[in-house]
């Protein structure tokens, strides 16, 4: 069985160059977007570059998707506003816009001390969000990202929590799963688990996410399982 990237286990994957994939979410002051709608969106962001034929095959973007995932899985996610979003657009890049409004950037890995100008600047603590009303029960028909109900995370760590739950779902996926996610538009919900919920997804196989510890929460700490119909055992 091979280690997941995310796994607090110490293995070659420490010893190579570490990269780190961008995440910007568009934080306007009058109008910042509602946490779950931007929980979501930088999920399906992830999605749509592992994705993407430019981080595939002989695509521009390939090399440095897999120099990321050779090494630790790291994503960083970072806000902007005004003329900083506008020029975080000028970089190569996808923007994934959500359901409720929420805008998330994601660019192709970069060495870990190798952020660009025009998102070096960038804020990246403090990053947090409200939701004006309670979300709605998940659709447990499509993918569900359930948080860990103990866990106290700011907005940004989060997204990129949420990132990595995508992302260990997708690598579990076939083709044909894979495609209806696709053409579902990488449907999915993030909502936060009941501990007795949890506690049952800890105990059903799914995909965890266990955060190395680098920035707000104990290394190790179980932060989001994904719950994707085609990976829920009969």
């Amino acid at each position: 069985m091979t280690t997941s990237p995310f796994a607090l286990v110490a293995d070659l994957r420490d010893d190579k160059p570490q990269y780190v994939l961008p995440l910007v979410v568009r934080l306007e002051k009058t109008e910042p977007p509602a946490r779950t709608d931007a929980l979501e969106t930088s999920a399906r962001a992830v999605l749509t570059v592992l994705d993407d034929p430019r981080a595939t095959g002989d695509g521009e973007w390939a090399q440095a998707m897999e120099d990321w995932q050779d090494a630790r899985i790291r994503k960083v996610v970072r806000r902007a506003r005004g003329a900083e979003w506008r020029k975080a657009q000028t970089l190569p890049g996808i923007t994934v816009r959500g359901r409720h409004g929420a805008e998330v950037r994601v660019y192709p890995p970069i060495p870990l001390d190798g952020w660009p100008k025009e998102l070096a600047k960038l804020q990246v603590s403090g990053t947090d969000l409200d939701d004006p009303e309670p979300p709605p029960p998940a659709d447990l028909t499509a993918p569900v990202l359930w948080l860990n109900p103990r866990l106290d995370m700011s907005a940004g760590k989060t997204m990129a929590q949420t990132g990595h739950a995508a992302q260990l779902a997708w690598w579990e996926l076939g083709d044909a799963d894979r495609a209806a996610w696709r053409d579902s538009g990488f449907a999915l919900s993030v909502r936060t688990a009941s501990a007795e919920r949890w506690a049952e997804l800890l105990r059903s196989g799914l995909p965890v996410v266990r955060d190395a510890g680098f920035t707000e929460i104990a290394p190790g700490s179980c932060t989001v399982i994904a719950d994707h119909p085609a990976l829920r055992r009969s």
